[in-house]
């Protein structure tokens, strides 16, 4: 047992400074070494490579652009409770960007994030809220409120599908 939990504590730490490491050469723009430090990491699971990598791909920085792996990355993120991964997705809803186009998810995904975020980074997702809100229904914006009041982190709900917008 006291095996077990120290082997899982080194790779708690290692994921922590691979993800370090790929933070801080994405900020750097080496984005080939970014990808590879956040991969290993984002395959355990670690939420903000998850955000981080989703991002990348997304954009096609230093890997393909893929929105549809942008989205399952952010997603991924998003079920833990990451913010950054949150808010992205939101905005993924809000464009339909390898997922379908559903302002209401994009509403749910971009509250959530704000409400866990803080200083200027829920001034931001506040904003991509409610310029969400801006094209909703006084009833949609209820929905969006009430999936994100039901949302539990770490507990995956699947997502409806749209039924138009």
């Amino acid at each position: 047992m006291l095996a077990f939990a120290l082997f899982a504590a080194t790779t708690s730490i290692a994921s922590a400074d691979s993800v370090s490491r790929g933070s801080a050469a994405f900020h750097h723009g080496d984005y080939a070494r970014a990808a590879r430090e956040l991969s290993p990491p984002a395959e355990r699971g670690n939420a903000r490579a998850l955000g981080l990598l989703g991002f990348m791909y997304e954009h096609g920085f230093g890997v393909p652009q893929a929105y549809d792996a942008a989205a399952d990355l952010y997603f991924r993120g998003a079920e833990q409770g990451d913010p950054f991964a949150q808010a992205m997705l939101g905005l993924m809803y809000d464009r339909g960007h390898g997922v379908p186009g559903d302002f209401v998810l994009a509403y749910k995904w971009l509250n959530l994030a704000a409400g866990r975020a803080g200083g200027r980074q829920r001034e931001v997702y506040l904003r991509f809220r409610d310029a969400v809100a801006s094209k909703l229904s006084r009833n949609e914006i209820v929905a969006g409120q009430q999936l994100a009041l039901r949302w539990v982190p770490g507990r995956p709900v699947p997502e409806p599908r749209p039924t138009g917008r």
